[in-house]
């Protein structure tokens, strides 16, 4: 089986203290520790199990900077056998339609079975997947917890309302959104992430992909980021502060005090 993960260079939210920029309208970026998105992390280690299964490759790819070279690294340490860069000035600030006006347009100079991503990533809208299996005209599920491969389909699992698993036939080829909770990710070593140094990485620019440089990027978009702020507390709230072993701690005390323990 021939899967594609599609992968994200993010912000690592346990490494990191958010600050709005001076403009108020995105993440003072400067200093930040990226890494790939969770989501994505376990759809890359879902793909790796089923080729083990079943045979075939895995391929990751990702839409950013150089810098998003070091996320593919690492998925291929993990075990993908190939990764794919897709970058250029043309695609920055790019959203979810463009993101996916971008993938698709490599994804159909390939031949893959099974298209993966994760639910959803930084910007936490979760849109890409769908988007991108509307756009390549194939079956798409949402939220996925488990994959069987069958016979030129799978069977996956979403976790519904209540609690409560749902069971879909779903044909080949198509798309899926992965969550966290399907598997849990392998660790990476230094030997594995050494391994796949030096391997070639293609880097892909609009005039590869044959994209108008129109249709994507700021010039592209169809919703714009006009403002990221912190809300107000309301009446009664309270920020509690210090490591998170000590807010732990006071959160427990508050409820306690409270008759909620």
């Amino acid at each position: 089986m021939e899967i594609l993960v599609c992968v994200k260079r993010v912000p690592d939210t346990a490494e990191n203290e958010f600050e709005l920029n001076s403009a108020g309208n995105d993440l003072d970026r400067d200093d930040l520790v990226y890494s790939v998105n969770e989501w994505d992390n376990y759809a890359v280690e879902e793909a790796i199990q089923i080729v083990d299964n079943v045979g075939g490759s895995v391929t990751v790819i990702a839409v950013g900077d150089d810098e998003s070279e070091e996320v593919l690294r690492r998925e291929m340490a993990m075990g993908a056998n190939n990764g794919i860069l897709l970058s250029d000035d043309a695609f920055v600030a790019s959203d979810g339609k463009g993101i996916a006006t971008i993938l698709k347009a490599e994804i159909e100079k390939g031949s893959y079975d099974l298209i993966m991503t994760g639910a959803q990533a930084d910007e936490g809208a979760g849109q890409v997947g769908g988007m991108l299996a509307a756009m390549l005209d194939m079956p798409y599920a949402s939220l996925v917890n488990k994959i069987e491969p069958g016979d030129g389909k799978i069977i996956v699992g979403r976790e519904i309302e209540g609690g409560n698993q749902e069971m879909n036939e779903v044909q080949l080829p198509c798309v899926v959104s992965i969550q966290t909770g399907i598997n849990e990710p392998r660790y990476v070593g230094i030997r594995g992430i050494r391994k796949v140094a030096s391997v070639d990485i293609p880097v892909k620019g609009a005039g590869d992909l044959g994209i108008d440089a129109g249709s994507v990027g700021d010039a592209g978009a169809k919703t714009k980021r006009v403002d990221y702020f912190v809300p107000d507390m309301g009446d009664g709230a309270e920020m509690l502060e210090g490591s998170t072993g000590e807010i732990i701690e006071k959160l427990i005390e508050k409820l306690k005090a409270k008759g909620g323990l």
